[in-house]
Parts: C-alpha cells; sequence; structure tokens
C-alpha cells in the first residue's frame, strides 16, 4: 500500500459501522454548550466545518448524564429533561459528508467543576487544590445506568456513536487510579476491581443501544503521576476491554489532576504514547486509536503502517486547519504550522485553542496568534457567564 493512501482506507468496527478513513477528531473540551447544557448554533457550525474538512468521525468532549459533575459550564448535559431537537441539530450538522459524530460520556467526579457541582470521587480527598466527597455504593452503582441513558438518548437523536471516557483524571479514570481510589470493597485494591466500574459502564451502554452502535473507551496509557494508574495497569485493562463489546479503544494518557504536567510537556515531537500502543496491540485485537502529539501527516501514515494503531486521533491541528484531512488526502499541507508560545501562562494554551475553536465555529479564524493573556480573560468571562446561567436552570443555588 502506498504511504499516502494508508490513512484513507475504511475500516469496519466490530458492531460492523464502518469508518471512511482512519482521521479522527479526538474529543475536546470546545466550551460552547450555551450554560444550559444545549448546543449552540456556533456548536452545529464547528462540527459542521470539521465534516466538511474530511473526517471519519468527531467525538464531542464531555457529554454529561446529568449537571452534578460538570467539567465546565459549557458542557452539554444529555437526559430526559434536555431539548433532543437541539441534539438533534447537532447530530445532522456533524453528521455530515460521511462523518460520524460521537458523544463522549463524561463525569468529571472529585474533578468536577466547583463553582457548579459537587466534586466526589471513588474517596473522598482533601488535597491542595482538590476536595471532594467520596461516593456511596449506590451512587457507584448509578454511574453505568447513567451512561447508558445518555447513550440511548444520543442514538435516538441520530449520533454515530460514544466514547465512554475513562482519561485524563476523570470520574472512571479516578476508579482507575490507586491514588483516587483508596476504597476497600469491590471497587477498589486491585486493578481487576478498579475498573470494575468501566466495565460496568460497558456492558449497560451496550445493553441499551444494541449490537450495531459504536461504542469506544479513551484509556490513560498512565496518569503520569507517581503512585498512580501506570502503563502495566493501562494494559490489564486493555486485555479485559478485549473480551468487552467495544468497537475502539482510544489510548491518550496525562491527568487534570492539579499541579500535574501536561501530557504535551517534555513529551518531544513524536505521538507521545506510541510506545503503549505497540504493547497494547499485544493483547487486543480491537481498533485501537491514538491521541495526542501527531504533527505531521509523515507520523500518522507510520503509526498506521506499523501496525501499532488503526485510527489517528487529532485534537489542536485540527484546530489550526479544520480541513486538513481534505488536504492530506490531496498531498497537501503535510505538517499544520503550530504556533510557538514562550512563557506562557498556566491554562494559556487551552484557552488559546478553545477560543480559537470559537472563531472557527463562527467562520472568523485568522492566521493570527494574538495575545494568550487575551484568550484567558475571554475564556473566563465567558465560564462566569456560563457558570450564572446553569446555576439558574439546573437550580444549583446550593453550589
Amino acid at each position: 500500500m502506498q504511504h499516502h493512501e494508508v490513512l484513507f482506507q475504511p475500516l469496519e468496527l466490530p458492531c460492523g459501522a464502518v469508518l471512511k478513513n482512519r482521521i479522527a477528531k479526538s474529543a475536546m473540551s470546545d466550551s460552547l454548550g450555551d450554560g444550559a447544557g444545549h448546543p449552540t448554533p456556533a456548536q452545529n457550525r464547528l462540527y459542521q466545518r470539521w465534516a466538511e474538512g474530511g473526517l471519519a468521525v468527531s467525538i464531542i468532549g464531555e457529554v454529561q448524564s446529568m449537571p452534578n459533575y460538570a467539567e465546565k459550564p459549557g458542557n452539554l448535559v444529555l437526559n430526559r429533561s434536555s431539548d433532543v431537537d437541539k441534539f438533534r441539530d447537532l447530530a445532522a450538522h456533524g453528521g455530515e459528508n460521511g462523518t460520524q459524530l460521537w458523544l463522549q460520556l463524561g463525569n468529571a467526579g472529585a474533578l468536577a467543576y466547583a463553582p457548579i457541582s459537587t466534586p466526589k470521587g471513588p474517596s473522598a480527598l482533601d488535597l491542595p487544590g482538590l476536595r471532594c466527597e467520596g461516593m456511596t455504593l449506590d451512587e457507584i452503582q448509578q454511574v453505568p445506568l447513567e451512561f447508558a441513558k445518555t447513550a440511548k438518548l444520543a442514538q435516538q437523536a441520530g449520533f454515530g456513536g460514544v466514547q465512554i471516557h475513562a482519561a485524563h483524571g476523570f470520574l472512571l479514570s479516578q476508579f482507575l487510579s490507586p491514588l483516587f481510589n483508596k476504597r476497600s470493597d469491590a471497587y477498589g485494591g486491585p486493578i481487576a476491581n478498579r475498573m470494575k466500574l468501566l466495565l460496568e459502564s460497558i456492558k449497560a451502554t451496550r445493553a441499551t443501544v444494541g449490537s450495531n452502535f459504536p461504542i469506544a473507551v479513551k484509556l490513560n496509557s498512565s496518569d503520569q503521576l507517581e503512585g498512580g494508574f501506570n502503563e502495566d495497569d493501562a494494559l490489564q485493562v486493555v486485555a479485559a476491554l478485549d473480551k468487552s463489546s467495544v468497537d475502539i479503544i482510544d489510548i491518550s494518557g496525562g491527568t487534570y489532576f492539579p499541579g500535574a504536567k501536561s501530557a504535551s510537556d517534555g513529551a518531544g515531537r513524536g505521538p507521545y504514547f506510541i510506545a503503549f500502543a505497540k504493547r497494547a496491540r499485544t493483547v487486543t485485537s480491537k481498533p485501537l486509536m491514538l491521541t495526542g502529539g501527531f504533527k505531521t501527516r509523515a507520523q500518522a501514515e507510520e503509526a498506521v503502517l506499523s501496525g501499532a494503531v488503526d485510527v489517528i486521533g487529532l485534537a489542536r491541528a485540527l484546530v489550526l486547519e479544520p480541513t486538513l484531512p481534505n488536504l492530506w488526502s490531496a498531498g497537501q499541507m503535510p505538517e499544520p504550522i503550530f504556533p510557538r508560545f514562550t512563557d506562557a501562562p498556566e491554562g494559556g494554551i487551552t484557552a488559546w485553542y478553545t477560543m480559537r475553536l470559537t472563531e472557527i465555529a463562527t467562520d472568523k479564524e485568522t492566521d493570527e496568534v494574538g495575545d494568550l493573556e487575551k484568550a484567558i480573560d475571554d475564556y473566563e468571562a465567558r465560564d462566569r457567564i456560563r457558570t450564572e446561567i446553569w446555576k439558574r436552570h439546573f437550580n444549583r443555588d446550593d453550589v
């Protein structure tokens, strides 16, 4: 097979769904919800632009089943109280051009956004920058049911699939990590117990959506934290996922735990987690997706040609150039131009990329990098407005 063809071969998933090529838009928190958990016209346009750009699949980050454990006030919330027509519009726009639009099922747990949430994790924690209550057994057992209900609503609204989020330090990732999970019951202790909630979530979701609907899992290769979830644990989870009904395992890494280093810090130029993906390939025949650090077409082609992975997850590259798959298919722009930030304030680069999503969503992006401080100010101002809307809409005045 020619190098330039490898990314544009279709991929049939175990459930029978077919991805038209090997390029996916990884889940990102786009912060474009209206503050009441609903999609906005800007969000519809953002995912439409990515669909027009030639992606096989696009994943909407952090869609909550309930408003109690949101990651940000721009998250979507899909449950029986939602205006499903607004979600149908989003599914239709983001599903144009043969692109599959999937919802990522999220629950931030201990890292829930405190101004609108009551953070709760596997165990009570009182650390600098992180305080949360521990979940009761009843609350834990509700989690798979909530995910399953949201997945069913997503299916009914016309979305192409769902991704269960078990990475980046959010709830299921917290259960997997011995740093967060100090439980002594069936959900704590050895990795077989710590992965129980993830496996139950997959089982409940599959039972609800049937056998033909894609279910992906996003999994950390490690949390990159001392004493946390490590690669040996992750390999055991991958082996268990191989026996489950998931259709694709999306490998990532790192965590939003306060003070943790970003996955992109000091990881060099190549894809960050390719070495782990190669290990994972030895314990599963499931399709593997790899997210993090892909900056050039050559890197993406090499990862698929090597057999290590089947799908390339791109995030920031697609924020810089939404039509990248079409360009790569035409043999153009092998490497998007990544802006270089020096002395970026904490949170500055994330804010910059998030605000650029807003520009793309309103067809107003330019080649100017602009000011990081302004991006942070705009980002925080919007969060403040959405926080107030969220509290009013969800009657969250108790937080």
